[in-house]
Protein backbone atom coordinates (compact mmCIF):
# COMPACT_ATOMS: atom_id res chain seq x y z
CA UNK A 1 0.00 0.00 0.00
CA UNK A 2 1.32 3.24 -1.44
CA UNK A 3 2.55 6.01 1.01
CA UNK A 4 1.89 9.42 0.61
CA UNK A 5 5.37 11.40 0.37
CA UNK A 6 5.69 15.03 0.31
CA UNK A 7 8.68 16.98 -1.26
CA UNK A 8 9.06 20.36 -0.31
CA UNK A 9 11.37 22.83 -1.84
CA UNK A 10 13.23 24.95 0.63
CA UNK A 11 16.01 27.63 0.43
CA UNK A 12 19.38 26.38 1.05
CA UNK A 13 19.40 29.12 3.87
CA UNK A 14 19.46 29.27 8.04
CA UNK A 15 16.06 29.13 8.53
CA UNK A 16 14.26 28.17 5.92
CA UNK A 17 13.58 24.43 7.78
CA UNK A 18 11.88 26.65 11.29
CA UNK A 19 9.41 28.13 8.81
CA UNK A 20 8.52 24.79 7.31
CA UNK A 21 8.03 23.21 10.30
CA UNK A 22 6.60 26.29 12.22
CA UNK A 23 4.09 26.37 9.31
CA UNK A 24 3.10 22.40 9.65
CA UNK A 25 2.81 22.82 13.71
CA UNK A 26 0.25 25.35 13.30
CA UNK A 27 -1.70 23.35 11.16
CA UNK A 28 -1.63 20.72 13.70
CA UNK A 29 0.42 18.25 11.15
CA UNK A 30 2.53 15.77 13.04
CA UNK A 31 5.77 14.43 10.87
CA UNK A 32 6.11 10.77 11.03
CA UNK A 33 9.38 10.58 8.76
CA UNK A 34 11.77 12.87 7.23
CA UNK A 35 14.65 13.10 4.91
CA UNK A 36 16.65 16.16 3.51
CA UNK A 37 18.94 16.60 0.37
CA UNK A 38 20.35 19.62 -0.30
CA UNK A 39 22.22 21.46 -3.73
CA UNK A 40 23.62 24.18 -4.21
CA UNK A 41 21.01 26.52 -3.71
CA UNK A 42 17.77 24.69 -2.58
CA UNK A 43 17.10 21.63 -0.68
CA UNK A 44 14.42 18.86 -1.02
CA UNK A 45 12.68 17.87 2.36
CA UNK A 46 11.01 15.36 2.07
CA UNK A 47 8.58 14.09 4.71
CA UNK A 48 5.50 11.81 5.69
CA UNK A 49 3.25 13.15 8.09
CA UNK A 50 -0.44 12.16 9.59
CA UNK A 51 -2.40 14.49 7.40
CA UNK A 52 -1.18 15.07 4.04
CA UNK A 53 -4.07 17.48 2.34
CA UNK A 54 -3.32 19.96 5.77
CA UNK A 55 0.28 20.14 5.22
CA UNK A 56 -0.09 20.25 1.85
CA UNK A 57 -2.91 23.15 2.04
CA UNK A 58 -0.97 25.37 4.72
CA UNK A 59 2.70 24.80 2.86
CA UNK A 60 1.46 26.18 -0.17
CA UNK A 61 -0.68 28.84 1.23
CA UNK A 62 2.87 29.78 2.73
CA UNK A 63 4.29 30.03 -0.64
CA UNK A 64 6.38 26.54 -0.63
CA UNK A 65 6.42 24.35 -3.66
CA UNK A 66 4.98 21.30 -2.50
CA UNK A 67 4.89 17.73 -4.55
CA UNK A 68 3.47 14.50 -3.77
CA UNK A 69 4.68 11.09 -4.11
CA UNK A 70 4.03 7.54 -3.48
CA UNK A 71 6.74 5.49 -1.55
CA UNK A 72 6.69 2.13 -0.95
CA UNK A 73 7.46 1.90 3.13
CA UNK A 74 8.25 -1.63 4.76
CA UNK A 75 9.97 -3.52 7.97
CA UNK A 76 13.19 -4.75 8.72
CA UNK A 77 14.70 -7.01 11.04
CA UNK A 78 17.10 -4.86 12.79
CA UNK A 79 20.11 -6.94 12.37
CA UNK A 80 22.86 -6.78 10.57
CA UNK A 81 22.74 -7.82 6.99
CA UNK A 82 18.82 -6.95 6.73
CA UNK A 83 19.36 -3.92 4.08
CA UNK A 84 21.64 -5.60 1.71
CA UNK A 85 18.63 -8.50 1.76
CA UNK A 86 16.27 -5.80 0.85
CA UNK A 87 18.38 -4.39 -1.49
CA UNK A 88 19.25 -7.83 -3.39
CA UNK A 89 15.41 -8.99 -3.49
CA UNK A 90 15.05 -5.81 -5.25
CA UNK A 91 17.56 -6.30 -7.40
CA UNK A 92 17.38 -9.59 -8.20
CA UNK A 93 13.73 -8.55 -9.67
CA UNK A 94 15.07 -5.72 -11.30
CA UNK A 95 13.63 -3.07 -9.50
CA UNK A 96 15.93 0.13 -9.11
CA UNK A 97 16.16 2.49 -6.06
CA UNK A 98 16.08 6.15 -6.76
CA UNK A 99 16.58 6.75 -3.39
CA UNK A 100 15.72 5.75 -0.14
CA UNK A 101 15.73 6.97 4.25
CA UNK A 102 15.44 4.74 7.12
CA UNK A 103 15.11 5.05 11.10
CA UNK A 104 15.17 2.11 13.62
CA UNK A 105 12.61 1.79 16.09
CA UNK A 106 12.94 -0.23 19.59
CA UNK A 107 12.92 -3.84 17.26
CA UNK A 108 12.44 -3.18 14.10
CA UNK A 109 14.12 -0.68 11.21
CA UNK A 110 11.53 0.89 8.90
CA UNK A 111 12.66 2.18 5.05
CA UNK A 112 10.67 4.29 2.73
CA UNK A 113 11.99 3.61 -0.77
CA UNK A 114 11.31 5.36 -4.34
CA UNK A 115 11.59 2.62 -6.35
CA UNK A 116 10.58 2.44 -10.56
CA UNK A 117 7.48 0.02 -9.88
CA UNK A 118 5.49 0.84 -6.63
CA UNK A 119 3.81 -1.93 -7.62
CA UNK A 120 6.09 -4.75 -8.61
CA UNK A 121 8.38 -3.69 -5.25
CA UNK A 122 4.89 -4.43 -2.68
CA UNK A 123 4.48 -8.31 -4.55
CA UNK A 124 8.08 -8.61 -4.22
CA UNK A 125 8.82 -7.72 -0.59
CA UNK A 126 5.62 -9.50 0.35
CA UNK A 127 6.74 -12.74 -1.26
CA UNK A 128 9.85 -12.52 0.63
CA UNK A 129 8.29 -12.03 4.11
CA UNK A 130 8.95 -8.10 4.44
CA UNK A 131 6.30 -6.24 6.39
CA UNK A 132 5.11 -3.51 4.52
CA UNK A 133 4.50 -0.04 6.18
CA UNK A 134 1.14 1.32 5.96
CA UNK A 135 0.27 4.88 5.79
CA UNK A 136 -1.71 4.10 9.50
CA UNK A 137 1.16 2.23 11.31
CA UNK A 138 3.43 5.29 10.31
Amino acid sequence: MAIKQLSIFVENKTGSLVKCTEILAEAGVDLRAMSIADTRDFGILRIIVNNTYAAVTALKDNGFVVNMTDVVGCVMTDKPGAAGELFAALSEAGIGIKYMYAFAGKKEAYAILRVDDNTLCEKVLLEKGVKLLTPDRL
